[in-house]
């Protein structure tokens, strides 16, 4: 763990949770697993404070906990779970392309409260959507249900470890912690609710009439799925961006239906297939035929010859493990990007040496078509910054340079990590300049809502078309144009922040499935 990523994820913590949670989560990332007692001992707090902040972190999945065989407690913060809070938006994002606005506001809802019943998100859902919507309209729970068990049968949320059942008659004492464990089958079942209702909105006079006597009526009835809860299965989300990276380089290196034969491969393998497996299982020329698209009228024949060309190809994005079936084919689950840092030539020599290995500085040379002189620089650019590295390989002992081949060669692994090291650098650059632009225009930000604030209450008691312009020149022309620099300039900030989370993403998907775990 390097002193960029502990940064991020300390200034990530402060930007969501706030200062105390942030400060017991840094500290955790820091040591790892510590009990209670020593946590707030070592970082000054109550114990009440520290019992909070964890809570808050369990509850976001950020923090796990294990029992100890001496019988206490010990908590620990994974840095790269707390790291997945840069790619909210983008989980977001996702839902709401595969499953419109109910998709995007379920999943909204999970990430924002870390674990939630069904029954309680379909009810936020509809009443959010109801908010939305012309007066006179409602949105259905049925609809958002549907849409739930949409996600849940794709494996894009599923449901949390539970405590197991104690029976009350038992007479050992129960453990300082439950042990959290859920059955692989029943972890995508969507228990069967039949919710009937539809969404409200918060100013409708039934809920000012009836407040009180919900509020009663929920602390008696508890709802049918009380401790079945569903958090958002983010391993899925990375499989299907991963999927569509993959696409995306076969559509750029080949061509459109290259590109949609390997769309049908992730997608006939996307349940089947572990997220971090470095191919997906292997699927015969047979079953890729049918499950084509229909739109896709190209005969068996063809398909096979896509399929080989797809194999013979030096990036390997589809590799042949058999015969049978009219052959078995399998999707790399990874590939790596040649920096553009320095331009297309160095990208270009950067490739060469992927595919060849080992080359001297003639050979790059003549094989990238470059002059001596260009090559020359570019390699040693490339050099001093650890995107390639030098071999040496003496003909004698005595290792003179006169008698030794000095060969160019690509460490993969290590210039990956050093790319990921730039990209968590960056990126907490990007959020610390943001936090500035917002603190240097806090008291005309301020000033701005209040505005907006008073023109919502005016046009809602129906105030005449002159007092709304009254109070919209309270903001001066200089001051509107500041506004409107400083949302340019973030929206520009939350834009690279996206950017470099992508190659991030991809950095990181190459270096798991390229290190052999223990």
């Amino acid at each position: 763990m390097t002193q960029a990523e502990i940064k991020l994820c300390s200034l990530l913590l402060q930007e969501h949770f706030g200062e105390i949670v942030e400060k017991i989560g840094t500290h955790l990332i820091k040591t790892g697993s510590q009990p209670l007692r020593v946590i707030a001992n070592d970082t000054g707090m109550s114990l009440d404070q520290v019992k909070k902040a964890l809570c808050v972190l369990i509850q976001h999945n950020l923090v796990t906990y294990q029992l100890q065989k001496r019988g206490f407690v010990e908590y620990e913060a994974p840095c790269s779970r707390v790291l997945r809070i840069l790619r909210y938006p983008r989980y977001i994002y996702t839902a709401k392309t595969l499953y419109s606005d109910m998709g995007e506001l379920i999943v909204e809802e999970l990430l924002l409260n870390g674990k939630m019943t069904m029954s309680a998100v379909v009810r936020k859902v509809a009443d959010r959507l109801t908010e939305t919507m012309e007066d006179g309209k409602t949105m259905d729970y049925g609809e958002v249900s549907n849409t739930f068990m949409r996600l849940a049968d794709t494996h894009f949320i599923q449901r949390c470890p539970m405590a197991p059942e104690t029976t009350e008659t038992s007479d050992a004492p129960p453990p300082p912690a439950p042990t959290l464990a859920v059955n692989e089958k029943d972890m995508y079942v969507v228990p069967n609710l039949n919710l009937i209702g539809k969404g409200k909105r918060r100013r409708s006079f039934d809920d000012e009439d009836n407040g009180e006597h919900k509020a009663k009526r929920q602390k008696q009835d508890s709802p049918p799925d009380d401790g079945i809860y569903w958090q958002a299965n983010i391993d899925r989300f990375h499989q299907h961006f991963r999927d569509q990276a993959i696409v995306s380089a076969v559509a750029n290196r080949m061509d459109q239906t290259s590109s949609e034969i390997v769309r049908t491969m992730l997608r006939m393998s996307e349940i089947t297939t572990s997220s971090t497996a470095p191919y997906t299982q292997p699927l015969s020329s047979n079953e890729i035929f049918r499950s084509l698209p229909a739109g896709y009228n190209i005969v068996k024949q063809i398909l096979d010859q896509y399929l080989t060309l797809l194999a013979d190809d030096p990036l390997e994005f589809v590799g042949k493990s058999g015969d049978s079936g009219g052959g078995m084919y399998s999707c790399v689950s990874w590939f790596v990007p040649p920096p553009s840092r320095f331009g297309s030539r160095c990208a270009r020599i950067f490739r060469l040496l992927l595919r060849k290995k080992h080359l001297e500085q003639k050979q790059v040379e003549d094989f990238a078509m470059i002059p001596a002189k260009e090559a020359k620089d570019m390699l040693y650019k490339m050099l001093s910054e650890n995107f390639v590295s030098l071999q040496e390989i003496p003909k004698t002992p005595d290792h003179a340079p006169s008698r030794t081949f000095y060969l160019y060669t690509v460490n993969t692994l290590s210039s990956a990590r050093m790319l990921l090291h730039r990209c968590y650098k960056s990126v907490a650059n990007l959020i610390e300049r943001r936090q500035y632009e917002t603190k240097e225009n806090k008291r005309l930000l301020e000033k701005s809502q209040r505005v907006e604030a008073i023109l919502a209450s005016m046009q809602a008691t129906g105030a005449e078309e002159v007092q709304l312009q009254e109070i919209e020149e309270m903001i001066t022309a200089p001051e509107r144009q500041q506004l409107e620099n400083l949302k340019r300039n973030v929206n520009k900030i939350d834009a690279s922040e996206n950017q470099v989370d992508e190659t991030i993403f991809v950095l990181e998907s190459y270096i798991e499935s390229t290190v052999k775990k223990p």
